[in-house]
């Protein structure tokens, strides 16, 4: 097994294949859209293990958009406090299952 650099020959071979896939557009067009198209993963999203202090940030984030939201009654304001609960119970929700295991 070689640990340096390939052999001449070896090396524009590999160049050529380099170069010809950079020129296939098909194959670039394919490789962007995989890209764009990850999906979620749900075990990815239950394995989530948040820490305290992003939960606090998000808990009381969502407290002053409540209020402001209470008192104002924007709606770019009740929005963002839309957006921003669930995942913030989702946080707290984990965070009280990880401290409640045996």
């Amino acid at each position: 097994m070689a640990t340096g650099r390939l052999p001449d020959h070896e090396q524009r071979i590999l160049d050529a294949m380099e170069a010809d896939l950079r020129r296939d557009r098909r194959l670039r067009r394919r490789l962007r859209t995989v890209r764009i198209k990850r999906r979620l993963n749900p075990a990815r999203v239950a394995d989530y293990q948040p820490r305290v202090p992003t939960v606090a940030l998000l808990l009381s984030l969502s407290v002053l958009l409540m209020v402001l939201g209470i008192r104002t009654s924007e709606p770019v304001v009740i929005w963002a406090f839309a957006a921003l609960w669930p995942p913030t119970l989702f946080g707290v929700f984990r965070l009280l299952c990880r401290w409640t295991e045996p």
